[in-house]
């Protein structure tokens, strides 16, 4: 294992331990209900980040097949959760088939065989056309463009979008390509994290009540600034100079906000709180890697356009 790989793991983990430490003291020490549930939702969400660095860190450390694996299998579950919620007809049912089984093993073995330019276009040109053109067989014309575009939109957010944060295994920047996607997970689940604790302690003007009703404009600002800090502060973990290290995290606090963003409009629509119930504080995998699915794909180009050697 790369020795600064080992060190960030580590102190991942440090500060986890002692997130575990505080909460636990916090909820001794709450008195009024409210505070109680709070303290609660807090440490069941530093339970659910035991749980993911475990998971995520060890592939990481495991080598780039097993990392490559566990984003294909949490584009599985995500694409199973679009869906769950997502209403569909029979007339679907064969280019459902199709995007689990077919499309989504495709496009990871692609990538894990560094077909970058197949990598790219497969789902976004070949799946595209292939699975309205499938799903006319049926006959079934009822809403079929809806239909078709929510086939579409399940794979580009599930699979296609979460796919770019492996697919930075395959850019060479001078530095082990691992700690590229040490460095956007990091900063993504941070922005996520200081959002969630700035707008618990300052936040009083909600941004979008109809769409996030828990998100306000301070917990989003000072949210996002402390995650451009952190990034800033991580650059040798990456190709850029600090000054470019602040202005990449900003992308992907952004991206990643919009992210989030789009996909509680969508739960909104379909009357939904999470996308699952799998990851106890979190909901489902679809709620967790919601900032991936826009922050990923601007991280992965901008990286490989401006710093790939």
């Amino acid at each position: 294992m790369n020795e600064t790989l080992l060190i960030v793991l580590g102190g991942i983990v440090a500060l986890l331990t002692l997130a575990s430490l505080v909460g636990h003291m916090l909820e001794r020490r709450a008195a009024k209900p409210e505070s109680v549930a709070t303290v609660r939702n807090l440490n069941a969400r530093i339970r659910s980040w035991w749980v993911m660095v475990v998971v995520v860190g060890g592939a990481i450390a495991l080598g780039r097949t097993t990392t490559i694996v566990l984003f294909a299998i949490l584009s599985f579950i995500a694409l199973r959760e679009f869906w769950t919620l997502t209403p569909s007809r029979r007339g679907d049912h064969h280019a459902l088939f199709l995007s689990f089984f077919v499309v989504l093993p495709v496009h990871y073995v692609l990538l894990g065989i560094d077909w970058y330019g197949m990598f790219v276009i497969f789902i976004p040109v070949y799946a595209f056309l292939m699975l309205p053109a499938v799903a006319t067989l049926t006959g079934d014309t009822k809403e079929f463009l809806a239909r078709s575009a929510k086939v579409q939109w399940g794979l580009m957010l599930t699979v296609y979008s979460i796919s770019h944060a492996p697919a930075l295994l395959m850019l060479d920047t001078g530095r082990p390509s691992a700690l590229l996607v040490v460095y956007l997970v990091i900063v993504v689940q941070l922005s996520d994290v200081f959002q969630y604790v700035w707008g618990k302690l300052i936040g009083k003007h909600r941004f979008s009540p109809n769409i996030s009703p828990s998100k306000t404009v301070e917990g989003l600002v000072g949210g996002g600034l402390s995650a451009i800090l952190v990034g800033t502060l991580l650059y040798r973990l990456t190709p850029f100079s600090p000054l470019q290290a602040a202005a990449v995290s900003a992308v992907i606090v952004i991206a990643g906000f919009f992210g989030g963003f789009v996909l509680s409009a969508i739960k909104r629509d379909l009357k939904a709180k999470d996308w699952g119930t799998l990851i106890e504080g979190h909901g489902g995998v679809l709620d967790r890697v919601d900032s991936l699915t826009f922050a990923a794909p601007l991280f992965f180009h901008v990286t490989r356009y401006w710093f790939t050697t």
